[in-house]
């Protein structure tokens, strides 16, 4: 009896000194998901293999043993996990190690072990990816934006005009009836960022996907983080480009114009995800996209840089004319330098006469 008990002591010292070794991960596992993969699976088949011991001999472990086992083996997972993924940088990675947990933890659940703890440790990770995510659209954002031509898009077909249409929510009753070729009111920009917000939306979706959470909780989740993707992310992008030294007006008035577009495609983007969710928005506590504040205010932003624009070119005019304003006498004719400011200020008050009509207040 006493050489029984001696073993089972020594069989479950030795066990617990390989769990420590299991347990340890590599110093490079963030680099890979085969190097987290290595890992869940020395884990899996440790647990298995005591598992199988607990099921088919008697005594040599107990529930009580494996468990305090299993708890210490999921803590050191969780600060392991928690270490690694931190220093991960590509969201679509982050997206393949959460299925990777998932698949860990739904693996270890049906041997009876709890997991619980992991898929609350998914929901931090999930904020992790909510930032990698955001962080990658700047940089899509910023080449929209660097790479658009600020002019109207021009349509010479029905199949070209359904193009645009079928990529952005627009319609204008005036503009169908008018012959080929024509220009829609927005640029190139509109249609790629609102499809871009969409693709945001859809990859904030990926990751809820098997995490064991409601439709209530999966929508709040993606409205929050598509709230930052647009009042922080895009609204940045959209300021620097507005805030640009070498900008003119002609483009100051196209980013009045798109934004006041992507403004009314909110509700739109509201009733996205709505369709993606199965969540009405009437339901208590949906959280409701702040689209239209980052929105207007790019476009104060832009109509603030037109205005100090204006003053600075006019004062330009003014100074280099050098303007008698005390003459007694009347010039025979003007000044060159006020012929040009006019033909200047014309010129701009034609740009101006594409703003949309709640804009027409220069």
């Amino acid at each position: 009896m006493g050489a029984r008990e001696t073993f089972e002591n020594y069989y479950r010292k030795q066990r617990r000194k390989q769990a420590r070794l299991v347990l340890q991960p590599p110093s490079n596992m963030h680099e890979t998901l085969d190097g987290y993969r290595k890992y869940f699976n020395q884990i899996v088949g440790f647990f298995v293999v005591e598992d199988h011991i607990l099921h088919t001999t008697q005594g040599l472990v107990n529930r009580a043993y494996i468990d305090e086992l299993w708890e210490m083996a999921l803590s050191k997972t969780i600060a392991a996990l928690r270490t690694h993924s931190s220093y991960c940088s590509d969201p679509n990675l982050v997206l393949d190690l959460k299925n990777l947990i998932v698949l860990f933890a739904d693996t270890l659940q049906v041997y009876g072990f709890p997991v619980n703890q992991l898929f609350d440790m998914l929901l931090e990770i999930r904020d992790q990816y909510s930032e990698t995510l955001l962080k990658k659209w700047a940089g899509v954002f910023r080449n929209i934006l660097d790479s658009d031509n600020y002019s109207p898009i021009p349509v010479t077909s029905e199949e070209t005009y359904e193009k645009v249409v079928g990529q952005f929510p627009f319609q204008d009753i005036e503009l169908e009836k008018q012959p080929f070729p024509k220009k829609f009111p927005f640029s190139e920009f509109v249609p790629k960022v609102y499809n871009q917000i969409k693709e945001f939306i859809y990859a904030c979706l990926k990751f809820s996907e098997d995490l064991h959470l409601s439709s209530t909780e999966v929508d709040d989740m993606i409205r929050k983080s598509t709230n930052l993707l647009l009042t922080r992310t895009l609204s940045n992008s959209l300021q620097n480009v507005i805030k640009r030294k070498n900008i003119g007006l002609t483009e100051l008035v196209q980013i009045i114009i798109n934004t006041t577009h992507l403004e009314k495609s909110c509700k739109y983007l509201e009733e996205f995800i709505t369709n993606i969710t199965n969540v009405l928005p009437e339901t208590v506590h949906t959280t409701k996209l702040y689209g239209t504040t980052t929105f207007k205010d790019a476009r104060h932003a832009a109509e603030e840089e037109i205005y100090t624009n204006l003053n600075q070119k006019i004062d330009q005019f003014l100074q280099l004319a050098d303007y008698d304003w005390m003459a007694g006498e009347l010039e025979s004719k003007a000044s060159d330098y006020l012929i040009d400011l006019i033909a200047f200020l014309r010129s701009t008050f034609a740009v101006f006469t594409h703003l949309p009509v709640s804009d027409h207040h220069f």
